[in-house]
């Protein structure tokens, strides 16, 4: 496939979770709720997980945001739902590498998640992408 028909691919699945988010919503009863924004550019998330034991059975986001940061929540919301929470920590390692253009382990299955490789092209964009990211991290780490 040629660069640009993958390019067009990949803005093609960022647009169809940013018009039709997964995991849209907010967790009641026991969840960990996480509150994040970023000040350069308005995108605010906040993130429900809902944990048993050491495993995310669920998650959802609200928030308002750019494209790139609620289709980012959207792919995140979806990829550690069942994960346990070092597999989730470990994903978002992998994205922040992701992020800074780097290589990481072939054999970690991204999904969807792959489409926003691009967003590393553009630095201003990186904390869009990883805004949900970074609230899940710090919620996980603070649980």
């Amino acid at each position: 496939m040629s660069s640009n028909n993958l390019d067009t691919l990949y803005r093609q699945v960022i647009m169809d979770h940013y018009k039709n988010p997964r995991n849209k919503g907010v967790l009641e009863d026991d969840s960990l709720t996480i509150n994040m924004n970023n000040p350069t550019c308005g995108d605010r998330i906040q993130l429900t997980l809902k944990l048993d034991g050491e495993k995310v059975v669920d998650a959802k986001f609200e928030g308002e945001g750019c494209s790139i940061s609620m289709s980012s929540a959207s792919m995140m919301t979806q990829a550690i739902k069942g994960k346990n929470i070092e597999e989730a920590l470990k994903l978002s390692e992998v994205f922040s590498q992701i992020m800074q253009g780097k290589d990481y382990e072939d054999d970690i299955d991204l999904g969807d998640i792959e489409a926003l490789q691009g967003v590393a092209k553009f630095p201003a964009r990186i904390k869009c992408a990883t805004l949900a990211w970074k609230a899940m991290e710090k919620g996980l780490k603070e649980e």
